[in-house]
Order: C-alpha cells, then structure tokens, then sequence
C-alpha cells in the first residue's frame, strides 16, 4: 500500500480480526467503516468512536460499502454471504485481516496451518524462538489478531495459526516459512462438503511462496503429499515423517525424532519430548525444523522443549480420581483429532464424545473403538450419529446432557487401569458456548469428584 491515508476500507464484522484490523488502519490514517449484521456490544462501539471511525450494525447497507475502497471480511463470514456476493458483484476487492495486517510488518513470518495441531504447534514454536532471545510473537487463529499484534508491537518473528477461513481472503500474503500438519475433514459445510474445496483454502498458505522461503510439510499426509508432488513452486521443501526415512527434514525411528536438513543431523529421544502420542510428534517435528530454519541451535531447543507447557484442551490431564486418569482433549472437534486421542492411549478407555455433527465419518476409527474402548458416553441432544455407529463396538452405551452427568457415570463405570477421555469428535454449541467452555466444565467436575473423593477418605 503505497499511501495509506489516501486509502479507505469497509471492515465487515466486529469481533477480534475486524476490531483490530480498525484499530491498524486508523494508527496509519486510513478511513474505515465498520458494519456488523449482528449487534455491536457497547464497550465496542465506544472503541470504534475513540478511534475516530463510524460503524453500523444490524445490517450491512451496500450502497455504503461500495463507497469504500477495499472490504476487509471476518473469516466467520463465508463467499456465500448475500454482502458478499454482492461486493464482489459490484466490483470490489475483499480480503482477509491476515492479508491486511501483512502489509504492516517486516517481520519474518512463519504461518502455520492444519486441520488439527495448529495451536500446539504455534504455541510451541512461538515458545522455542523465545527461549532462544528472538522478538518473537504469535497471532492469528491462536487468539489475538495479527491487525492488533501490530498496534502495539513490532516483532522481528509473527508466528501466525491460519485456519481455512482466515486463508479464504489471501491475495498477496506470503510467509517466510510455512508449515502444513495435515488436511482432513472438517468444516466442510463451508465448502460444499467437497474436500478437495476445503484443501484449495488450506493451500492458499503456500500459493505465493518463491525461492528463499521453506516450506514444512507432512508427508504421511496423502491429500498434501499429492499435491506437494504437483507443485512447481520453486520454495524450499522440507517433509516430515513417522513411517519413512527423509533425506530433507525430520522423521521417527525407534523411539527418536530424527532431524536432517541442510547437512544438520540431530537427534531427540522421545522421552525428552514435553508432549505424548503420534499426533504430537508431528507437531513437534514441524516446530523444531521452522526454529533450524531461522538458524536458532539445537541447545536453545532442546531447553525450551524442557519447559514447555501446551495449551488448556488439548490432551490435558485433568486429574486422577481412584488412580484412574480422567484427560481433557475437548479441542478434539473432528475425527481425526479423535483418532490421534485414541491411539495415544495406553489404557482401555471410557470415550465420552458428542455434540453437533460436523458431518462425521467415524471409519478412520472404528478399529481403535473396537480395540480401546470399553464404555462409550455420548454427550450431546443428538446422540443418534454416535449410537447407530458405535452401538455394536463397546461394552457399554450411555446418554448424557451435561458434562456433570457425564462425569458422574464415568466414575460409576470405570474400572481399575482404565482412563477416562473426554475427545468429543464434535462441535460443542448444543450445549456449552464454545469447546473451552465444554472443557472448563469438565475439569471443573473432575475436580469435584476427586474433592468428594478425598474427603470421603479423610
């Protein structure tokens, strides 16, 4: 953008990548408007007057959006949106907040995507450049804007989590390294339950990469290697692996990650990794080879790894009641994050899932049901997805509308050496806000058994 103040722009949506994105433009002089179809909460509104700007909501009026030059779209609104479809009609460029915010910063950027490990891994490579003295911070899908890092900030290194819909309005964005853990199902309503839609959005991340940058990517992906395979794109690649060796990135051999890349040969025990299972490893190879890529040493990682903790939700230990582990994985909002929650286990398993079907196909694991769970607890108002599936695979077959109900038969039917998992394999909205809410109430009946627990013993 060669002049920002003779530049003006439309935000459309008020929740954290439109407020920040409006926050971005008014710091460089850029006029900006902000319209919501829903309403806008007060303490907003009175943000969006400090600044300067105008806004309405309830309603995005056209001939008022035309008037601007550019459309900068919450990635909560889909192409099919009527606003949409009618701006674009009408001539106009409409972008995304990652898009808008790129062009505010010099720092290197490492973008990160996936249909599941995006915040693990961010968090985790965020924390490695950290811990190796880097001006360092993360962004994006992860929590806070890029738009509002840069308000107030100016890192050398933006680590961004990019889901489909932030990546749905890139145009020129290009990261300096890109990481791509996996595409599998999910959010496919979103594109017209086409897979092949839903992997276009995921590569836009590398769509304008060249030479000079890296691109880190999981090859045990078959949807990525493909099309890795037909790529001419002449970035830097670099794979990684749990089933093969590679010649240009990091893989797994009995029992070490194993990291080869531009004549660097290291090697980490698996015991010395802060985070377990399969799933993990990928993630942790990914992060690993972007910190070798912007050149931090291997002692600088090796320390970091020794301190990390993942975030809430996330194959989260929630607590032993009657030596039985009960783990919160409520993030686990698809069946391929399900999957990876299984297989980690080591126990047989009392798996309670459910919640609004995001269109599941429960084949990748029905093996590991049949061969680790012992009792299913299905939590949710529709629970019939999960029963006509699973009703011939388990032990036993319960119902349950609260995470305090579901907690509650937990305890009645677990048995010694069992672990109880909370992976749902759905979203949440029928009956908590969000999946942190879902966890929070978990860990927070957890807790109050293991408390009952005790006291009964005391």
């Amino acid at each position: 953008m060669k002049d920002p103040k003779n530049h003006s722009i439309a935000i459309l949506g008020s929740g954290e990548s439109g407020m920040g994105a409006l926050r971005l433009a008014t710091k460089h002089g850029i006029r900006a408007f902000l319209s919501d179809s829903k309403t806008i909460p007060v303490h907003k509104q009175r943000i969006i007057e400090s600044l300067g700007a105008r806004f309405e909501e309830n309603v995005h009026t056209l001939d008022e959006l035309v008037k601007y030059d550019e459309i900068i779209k919450s990635p909560g609104i889909p192409d099919t949106a009527t606003v949409i479809v009618e701006l674009k009609k009408a001539g106009k460029a409409i972008v995304s907040e990652i898009e808008f915010a790129s062009r505010f910063t010099n720092a290197k950027i490492i973008g990160i995507t996936g249909s599941n490990g995006k915040t693990t891994t961010t968090l985790l490579t965020t924390h490695i450049l950290k811990g190796a003295g880097l001006k360092v911070a993360s962004a994006g899908n992860v929590g806070n804007s890029f738009s509002d890092l840069l308000v107030d900030s100016d890192p050398e290194v933006v680590v961004l989590e990019l889901s489909s819909f932030q990546l749905d309005g890139i145009a020129d964005f290009r990261p300096d390294i890109a990481v791509m853990l996996n595409i599998t199902p999910d959010h496919l309503d979103r594109y017209n339950y086409n897979m092949d839609e839903y992997a276009d959005a995921k590569w836009r991340l590398v769509k304008n990469m060249s030479e000079g940058s890296h691109f880190i990517f999981n090859k045990d992906d078959q949807m990525i290697a493909d099309r890795v395979e037909r790529d001419t794109a002449k970035y830097t690649k670099l794979d990684f692996t749990t089933r093969t060796k590679t010649s240009n990135g990091a893989y797994f051999l009995e029992g070490y990650l194993i990291f080869d890349c531009e004549k660097i040969i290291q090697i980490v025990p698996i015991e010395d990794l802060p985070l377990l299972g399969r799933h993990n490893q990928y993630n942790q190879m990914a992060a690993i080879l972007a910190a070798i890529h912007l050149e931090v040493s291997f002692g600088d990682i090796m320390k970091a790894l020794t301190s990390f903790k993942n975030a809430p939700h996330r194959m989260e230990l929630a607590g032993y009641v009657n030596d039985i582990p009960y783990i919160n994985d409520s993030k686990a909002t698809n069946v391929d994050a399900v999957y990876y929650a299984l297989d980690a286990m080591t126990r047989p398993v009392v798996w309670i899932a459910g919640g609004v079907n995001k269109g599941n196909d429960y084949d990748q694991i029905k093996n590991l049901v049949i061969n680790k769970v012992n009792t299913l607890i299905c939590m949710g108002l529709d629970n019939a997805h999960l029963i006509d599936e699973f009703k011939n695979d388990v032990n036993q077959l319960i119902e349950v509308r609260s995470a305090e109900e579901a907690v509650a038969r937990a305890n009645d039917l677990a048995q010694p050496g069992e672990v109880v998992l909370l992976s749902p394999a759905c979203a949440s909205f029928d009956l908590f806000n969000n999946y942190e809410h879902r966890g929070d109430q978990f860990k927070s009946e957890v807790e109050k058994l293991k408390q009952s627990k005790e006291s009964i013993k005391a």
